[in-house]
């Protein structure tokens, strides 16, 4: 019973981690340069984005996007900010939302 009361709470974590994620990238003006769900720049779309990336790479493009597109020949314009000055949750929890994103 224990046992399943705390992953119902993981789960709920979760859940809250990516919607204040969503919350941020909306907040952050994302939707510039990127879409989810046809909503945005199609240009960049993050459809599906959690199955070719891992979260740590998710991460590192959100903090370290310069070396990022250098390391996969990114040409597209204008450059990628950092978001590394984010508060730490801030991060987890926008690298949790772009985590998500899934081919169904």
């Amino acid at each position: 019973m224990l046992t399943a009361v705390f992953v119902l709470a993981l789960a709920a974590d979760a859940a809250a981690s990516i919607d204040k994620g969503a919350a941020l990238y909306t907040e952050k003006k994302c939707q510039m340069c990127h879409s989810v769900a046809g909503k945005g720049n199609a240009k960049g779309s993050l459809d599906g984005v959690g199955d070719k990336l891992s979260a740590a790479e998710i991460k590192q493009w959100l903090t370290e996007p310069a070396e990022m597109t250098k390391k996969a020949n990114a040409t597209r314009k204008p450059a990628m900010p950092s978001f590394a000055k984010l508060p730490a949750a801030d991060l987890d929890a926008l690298t949790a939302y772009l985590s998500s994103l899934k081919k169904k």
